[in-house]
């Protein structure tokens, strides 16, 4: 049996574990948060180095892209990718690009959603970028939330254009900030704080990482439908409870809970054969095409 195991510095109370069949192979796949704490994240990594198949990096990524496909390493996420000496390690940036974007396209050609009459409130652009370029590029008004939900500064972004400047003035400094400061880690992944309220109000579509979202979501989100992934049963009945219409996620549904694109670049990496840094978009889309990495639907 293949093991594909993600090390997140999230917290603990989202770990989940599932053995899933892929043709005539099982792999068994977990995630295991360590609450925040470096340390036990590289404890980790280093006992699991060289007996597993791939790493999934959770809770940080390691690559931001930028217009044109300019790529900017984060730094904090070095001292993790450095300990995995032997086993590939996948961030799922590159998996997420091809992914997310297919799960716009999905919105409108498999659900029928008219997107170009749509406002979506993208809570991060930057960090997922061809989600970000797609939703434009299908038509949709879209509100770049960057700006808020990474630096706490209520100043929304209109424009793709307007997107891709922020990015090239901000990410030389940014990618050198702690994760503390740009991400919701440990035990701050369960705290919700309702905050930039009219931003959310105002959109038909919240997209984008679920951290961010649960992180200022209002308590009513009437209606509105939640392009995201690594939800867990509880997430979804939160979002059920506030009203939500529509819950998609990128990755597919395991055993009642939607894993991290960085879970599954591992295992895409592990499908086709190469470390994630050596696979080509067409790569992953040739293992998307088999099935198994189908979006999850549901309809509250």
């Amino acid at each position: 049996m293949k093991r594909i195991v993600s090390v997140s510095l999230g917290s603990s109370s989202r770990n989940h574990s599932v053995v899933a069949r892929i043709g005539d192979e099982e792999f068994l796949i977990e995630r295991i948060g360590t609450d925040g704490s470096y340390e036990k994240a590289v404890n980790l990594i280093r006992e699991l180095d060289g007996k597993i198949d791939a790493f999934g990096m959770g809770g940080i990524s390691l690559y931001i892209y930028g217009k044109n496909n300019r790529r900017y390493i984060l730094k904090s996420a070095l001292p993790i990718l450095k300990e995995a000496k032997k086993t590939p390690m996948a961030d799922g940036s590159g998996l997420k690009n091809t992914l997310e974007r297919h799960v716009v396209r999905f919105l409108k050609e498999e659900l029928g959603i008219p997107l170009e009459e749509m406002t979506v409130l993208m809570v991060c652009g930057m960090e997922r970028l061809g989600m970000a370029e797609t939703f434009s590029q299908m038509g949709c008004k879209t509100i770049y939330g960057d700006i808020m939900f990474v630096l706490g500064i209520p100043l929304a972004i209109r424009s793709l254009s307007g997107l891709h400047r922020v990015a090239a003035a901000l990410m030389p400094i940014v990618r050198r900030l702690p994760l503390k400061l740009l991400y919701p880690s440990g035990q701050n992944q369960d705290i919700n704080t309702p905050k930039f309220e009219k931003y959310f109000n105002e959109a038909d579509i919240i997209a984008g990482d679920y951290l961010y979202i649960k992180k200022y979501m209002p308590l009513s989100l009437d209606g509105k439908i939640i392009v995201t992934n690594t939800v867990t049963p509880k997430d979804v009945e939160i979002l059920r409870e506030r009203g939500a219409k529509l819950l998609v996620t990128s990755t597919p549904e395991l055993e009642g809970r939607s894993f991290g694109t960085n879970v599954m670049e591992a295992l895409a990496s592990v499908l086709i054969g190469k470390r994630p840094e050596d696979i080509t978009p067409n790569e992953y889309q040739e293992v998307l095409d088999q099935g198994f990495f189908r979006h999850r639907v549901v309809y509250f």
